[in-house]
């Protein structure tokens, strides 16, 4: 195989055994490695290959979606042939070389003169990929699908330049079939054309292939792409009875019969089965020529491992499809699980009430951009459990769906959503423009992707639709709702409403279970109104803030605490339809009939970044006098300030993953089983000596007594509705602040903060010891500027510069820092408050020691290891 050719990584060979014999049946090989990659059409193709020009062979992909709206038979003729990007011969050597998942944009450069709202990224605009790959002569007699998990955006596929299909929605995972167009036992080329369009978007979205790509190769009978549809019923101690929905395709010249049969298999920990399955009734099934058909098993599983958030019991149904052998073998991940949404109550998990401590997050992984990485998710996942995050809304649009594999491994439950439009447009090149032609295959496909998931509770249609307030609306609402039933109706549908009258005027009818985003107020009210319909906060708080800034004086105005382009972080600071935490959580506790929240956000991202959403017409705030004095200057000949922020200020964690200190209110409230202090603000204010430096302390514990430099400063308890405790007239003095914090009387828990010295070394830590060595695994390693007594110095910002050593590569470094528009990808960095990120990932094949080294003028060196191995 040359060089051009990339080996396909097998991952999974399905086989069955019947009277001895032994039959490969099924193949998903990943499809990730060895394409090429450029920006921009050829010259003289502009246009040619827009979405209105190739719309009605582009709709005819996915008609297997199409039930309420009309299908479409492709036209005639082969579009794009002549462009040359599409044609097996172009010579595409000097493209660059890369592996999947990619994502353009964030490999910048970054720029002020691009939005902020998008990351100041150059995300949109037109991409290609090509790869070159070979089908053998033995594949002759099977189906070649390529399935795509996410491509941003109007991705439109060629085989060996013949137009195969495509799919215009950015955040849709979607499957082709390849067959038609295979040259068996010769080079194949595929090239995939991506168009992002500006203004398209209202976070940074990415651009590019951006999850992972798939070839699967079945017989010609086999079970259909997302074809199973498993449910339990009558869940006791005792049983639980499956349900599986098989759909098997018969793709061959011939009529068919097979027999479809399935095992269940319980999963341990490291997704292994164990034990002896238990087997569903089989069906026989006659398939003609291109038919497809769902075949119902049913059976008992005997003593059920129910899935839960403290045990996340899987099972895996193991389905074949026989004709005297087994031809075919499809797999399927589910829990047995039982759900409810209660009007008085809120959710119940198993008959176990459980309120939900909810995070919003948008899809990117901060300095990785939007490819995904599992790693990645893992890691942000494992930060969330220990606030006390037990679900995840996926805003505003289809996950990952490595995201949910992750769920249900860890036990979180999932508010899954579809869409930030309907018809009305909020970006001019927005989901709207795609609604009427692609609405209901998006969401079919969604809920067919995701429904076996047990982590998944709800369905979300919407999220702060513009339709909400008009009757066209609440049809649309309904239709979706009817969508959501039709492919499943064990879960319920929600929608994420910002609009306080929605709640009355009939669009809260359209859905089962009813979402307000920022409008606690109303809760009594829509009780009262809404009788026997649950109710949660689909989107909460939305407080801004900095990691480790404090800006003086301390007051409550929400639009206050603003400087330096950045947002103090004493978490009393909100735009204008948003609240600090303590808002939030006093609505739901007057009224504990709310289910739950998910708060905007568990993590910062690139993108929005309110309050600097872009540059200021008026003067702005700054600490340093001689900054202000040349932004009024600024601000004076261009006529606005250029504000450089790219990231959100709303993440309770911040892009490297640092927590801010609002992760630990929210952790007091979310686990108040654990004993925990934490003060703020840090002890570092040589400015500040006598005056007045608020002190607020967050604790699961009921009652704090603050000491500065061993002296009291009195002892508080919280009074009802009240979740931090707050000494506002502390003047500062340099040593240790020491809060000693009671639980019903008795000592829980204590925090101290010091005053530091200047920074004396680099230390560098790293979040595990052992990865793997399959050059995707990651490492992440803390770099913090730390004194000779080892306290990170909070106001630190050194530049600190990286080298490595090893069978590994730094793939991006950050700060945390909004402002910051230097690449992610340099190999240096200053700090932020004290503190920077640094990202390793490993070489695939090459185990061994990673070591990273920083240094910083001035200071000790710090280095950090982590092996890499098979």
């Amino acid at each position: 195989m040359t060089r051009r050719f990339s080996i396909l990584l097998l991952l999974l060979i399905a086989t069955g055994t019947v009277a001895g014999q032994t039959t490969v049946t099924r193949q998903r090989l990943s499809f990730n490695e060895g394409w090429r990659f450029h920006k921009g059409d050829p010259s003289g193709s502009e246009g040619r290959l827009s979405y209105e020009r190739m719309k009605e062979y582009y709709i005819a992909t996915g008609n297997e979606f199409a039930v309420e709206t009309a299908k479409h038979a492709r036209p005639t003729g082969n579009p794009g042939a002549d462009v040359i990007y599409t044609q097996r011969e172009f010579d595409d050597r000097d493209w660059r070389q890369l592996d999947l998942p990619h994502d353009w944009g964030i490999e910048g450069p970054f720029s002020q003169e691009l939005p902020g709202e998008t990351g100041k990224l150059p995300w949109s605009g037109i991409g290609w990929y090509r790869k070159t790959f070979a089908v053998t002569n033995a594949d002759q007699a099977r189906r070649i699908y390529l399935q795509i998990d996410g491509a941003m955006a109007y991705a439109m596929v060629w085989l060996n330049g013949q137009f195969v299909g495509g799919w215009p929605y950015g955040y849709a995972s979607f499957e082709l079939d390849l067959t038609p167009y295979i040259d068996f036992d010769h080079n194949n080329v595929i090239a995939v054309r991506l168009d992002n369009p500006p203004d398209s978007s209202r976070w940074y979205p990415g651009g590019g292939i951006y999850r992972n790509v798939w070839l699967t190769k079945t017989p010609p009978v086999h079970v259909n792409h997302w074809g199973t549809y498993i449910t339990t019923s009558d869940v006791t101690i005792d049983s639980a009875t499956v349900d599986v929905k098989v759909s098997v395709i018969n793709s061959a010249p011939a009529a068919r019969s097979v027999k479809v049969k399935t095992q269940i298999y319980a999963l341990d920990t490291n997704g292994q089965r164990i034990g002896r399955p238990e087997s569903l009734e089989p069906t026989t099934v006659s398939l003609a020529p291109n038919e497809s058909q769902t075949s119902s098993l049913r059976g008992q599983v005997k003593h059920p491992r129910l899935w839960s958030l403290t045990n996340p019991n899987l099972y895996t149904a193991v389905t074949t499809v026989e004709d005297g052998k087994v031809i075919d073998t499809y797999e399927t991940t589910f829990g047995i699980r039982t759900i409810k949404f209660d009007a008085a109550k809120g959710f119940y998990l198993n008959g176990d009430h459980l309120y939900l401590k909810g995070v919003c997050d948008h899809h990117d992984l901060g300095a990785l951009g939007s490819a995904l990485n599992v790693r990645a998710l893992q890691r942000q996942l494992e930060i969330l459990r220990e606030m006390g995050v037990n679900a995840i809304r996926t805003s505003h649009n289809p996950p990952a769906p490595e995201l949910l594999d992750l769920a249900d491994r860890m036990g979180f439950v999932v508010m899954d959503e579809a869409f930030d439009e309907w018809k009305r447009a909020k970006k001019k090149n927005g989901y709207h423009l795609l609604f009427d032609d692609w609405h209901e295959k998006d969401l079919r496909a969604q809920i067919r992707r995701d429904r076996n998931h047990p982590s998944v509770i709800m369905w979300s249609i919407g999220n702060e639709i513009g339709e909400q307030g008009n009757p066209e609306g609440h049809a649309i609402a309904a239709s979706l709702t009817k969508i959501v039933h039709e492919e499943d109706p064990t879960r319920p549908t929600t929608a994420a409403a910002n609009n306080r009258n929605a709640g009355y005027n009939g669009f809260q009818k359209t859905v089962d279970v009813f979402g307000y985003n920022y409008q606690f107020a109303d809760y009594a009210k829509f009780r009262e109104s809404n009788l026997m319909q649950p109710l949660f906060g689909s989107e909460t708080a939305s407080t801004v803030s900095s990691r480790g800034e404090y800006f003086f004086p301390v007051v409550t105005d929400k639009s206050k605490g603003r400087a330096d382009f950045q947002v103090s972080s004493y978490d009393l600071y909100a735009p204008r339809w948003a609240w600090p935490p303590d808002a939030e959580f006093e609505a739901q506790d007057k009224n504990p009939f709310v289910g739950g929240e998910f708060v905007w956000t568990g993590f910062d991202y690139l993108g929005e970044p309110t309050p600097y959403g872009g540059d200021s017409n008026t003067l702005l705030d700054f600490t340093d006098p001689a900054v202000q004095s040349r932004m009024a200057s600024e601000l004076k000949e261009l006529g606005h300030i250029r504000v450089p922020s790219r990231s959100s200020y709303f993440g309770i964690v911040d892009l490297c993953g640092f927590k801010k200190d609002r992760f630990y209110i929210y952790q007091a409230r979310w686990r108040s089983d654990l004993p925990m202090a934490h003060i703020l603000p840090h002890w570092n204010w040589p400015d500040r000596v006598g005056q007045v430096t608020p002190v607020h302390v967050y604790t699961s514990g009921d009652e704090a007594e603050l000491f500065l430099n061993g002296q009291s400063l009195g002892r508080k308890k919280k009074e009802p509705f009240q979740y931090r405790l707050r000494w506002d007239d502390v003047k500062y003095a340099p040593g240790e602040l020491r809060v000693v914090v009671y639980k019903n009387g008795k000592r829980w828990a204590e925090d101290v903060v010091k005053t530091t010295g200047p920074v004396s070394r680099v230390e560098l830590s790293v979040d595990r010891k052992q990865i793997k060595a399959d050059g995707v695994d990651l490492a992440f390693i803390t770099v913090r500027l730390v004194d000779k007594a080892g306290s990170t110095v909070p106001r630190s910002n050194n530049r600190v510069h990286f080298t490595m050593d090893g069978p590994g590569e730094i793939v991006a470094v950050d700060n945390g820092d909004a402002t910051s528009l230097e690449s992610f990808q340099s190999k240096e960095r200053n700090a932020y408050n004290g503190l920077a990120l640094v990202i390793v990932r490993t070489v695939k094949g090459k185990p061994g020691v990673i070591k990273v080294r920083a240094e910083s003028v001035g200071l000790a060196e710090g280095e950090a290891s982590v092996v890499s191995r098979r």
